[in-house]
């Protein structure tokens, strides 16, 4: 389980086939699980806070006050104090002392209205209870279908009234479920719902990565009987080849335009970065050993390109200019390092090591150098940040079958997406959705 696509490491050794694969554009699904919410250490900082009950006159097909809760309480920053009356909407002032009395510090009142048939509106004011200060509200009109992406933007709103950093709770994430030699690349809500197929294929899917505006994913197929790099217009289900060289095409990642690729290829024989235009033309070569190069990622400033290579002996994560040129080691610790993701703000970068046979979770402070381990994030592929740095994702192993596992990045708040047929891999976190 775990490791770089390019040193065959656990399942990815299965990764090879033929025949075509069907391209879909989002196709709905029913729900394949909820995430489970797993709170781990002691000493935990949570800001509490209580939700009345949203005024529902229309009785809306979604529960979008639980919504909320469930999203605030998954961020790792905030638990929920019991409710010290019923239902309050938005134009309600509340009295302030019985939710002092429960200990809330904040409270969020609203309602879901019907405004046409299968239309709402969600509204919702946030008050400091401590200071019986309004901190002001927001409404999101909403179709029946929209209802869930509505509950997640009141709770984007919230985080960030509360904290000053913007939520994620609206954006999406990508995967691959494998099951019985069938494979399929998923979009979801950040919390595991709403999950919609983009790729329904007889051949493996593999390394997902999402355009800057979030419309688009680049992936690897092998329904060619090779990995061929694809791009994926979501809106459309419109696919196009953009590295089908010879040899092998693997582990693309947007450029931070958004108009080209960076990939691995092996047209020099072994495995090196290239940069790729999304018009054709021939590649860039930008890394230049003897060694495999692959896994290649960009800094946020998109000045630096952070990828993996054996060069040293041994796995280990390397950073070089964008534009190629002479790489800088960045990992020492330990014989196998990779799949380094950076967090948004650059100062972070999480990554694959093997420690003590397992593949762990770990977090590097990328201006000491300094890494540590993520407490309970052992068996890990693919771990990649949330748009605004405070979470990742990652694949694991848990019993015997693969899991989607979201993390606080210390580890003290963990989801587990229970119940999914078949096994999940290669999780990529999307962008903020405007």
């Amino acid at each position: 389980m775990g490791g770089s696509r390019e040193f065959g490491i656990g399942r990815r050794q299965l990764l090879g086939g033929s025949v075509a694969g069907a391209s879909l554009g989002l196709v709905a699904a029913p729900a394949l699980a909820q995430f489970k919410v797993e709170v781990a250490g002691v000493g935990l900082t949570q800001r509490p806070f209580a939700l009345a009950p949203f005024s529902n006159p229309g009785r809306s097909p979604v529960a979008v006050d639980a919504v909320v809760v469930a999203d605030l309480e998954r961020s790792g920053e905030f638990r929920q104090v019991a409710s010290a009356s019923g239902a309050l909407d938005e134009n309600t002032r509340p009295d302030f002392e019985p939710w002092r009395a429960v200990g809330a510090d904040a409270l969020i009142t609203g309602s879901i209205n019907p405004v046409a048939a299968g239309r709402w509106d969600v509204r919702y004011r946030l008050w400091d209870v401590v200071r019986g200060e309004d901190l002001g509200g927001v409404s999101f009109p909403a179709r029946d279908t929209e209802l869930r992406l509505a509950a997640h933007r009141v709770a984007d709103s919230v985080y960030e009234k509360l904290t000053g950093i913007r939520g994620i709770f609206a954006t999406r994430v990508a995967y691959v479920t494998a099951d019985d030699n069938k494979y399929k690349l998923w979009i979801a809500d950040a919390d595991g719902e709403e999950p919609q197929t983009a790729l329904d294929s007889p051949e493996p899917v593999i390394s997902p990565a999402w355009s800057p505006e979030g419309n688009r994913l680049a992936y690897v197929s092998f329904e060619a009987r090779k990995p061929v790099v694809y791009t994926h217009t979501l809106s459309t289900g419109e696919r196009r080849v953009v590295a089908n060289y010879r040899g092998s095409n693997s582990a693309p990642v947007w450029t931070p335009d958004g108009k080209g690729l960076v990939a691995t290829l092996s047209l020099a024989g072994h495995s090196q970065i290239y940069a790729i235009g999304l018009g054709g033309g021939r590649p860039t070569r930008l890394s230049d050993s003897q060694s495999i190069d692959t896994e290649p990622t960009f800094s946020p400033d998109g000045a630096s390109l952070y990828f993996v290579s054996d060069r040293g002996g041994s796995p280990q994560i390397y950073r070089m200019a964008a534009q190629g040129g002479k790489a800088q080691r960045v990992t020492f610790t330990g014989g196998y390092n990779v799949s380094p993701s950076i967090s948004p703000d650059g100062t972070r970068m999480a990554y694959v090591a093997l420690l003590e046979g397992r593949y762990t979770l770990m977090v590097m402070e990328l201006g000491s150098g300094m890494a540590q381990p993520v407490p309970g994030a052992l068996d890990v592929e693919s771990p990649s940040f949330s748009a605004n740095g405070r979470m990742i994702v990652y694949a694991s192993r848990t019993k015997g079958r693969d899991e989607l596992i979201t993390t606080t990045v210390d580890g003290r708040i963990r989801t587990r997406l229970l119940g999914a047929k078949g096994d999940i891999r290669e999780p990529a976190w999307g962008p903020f959705r405007d």
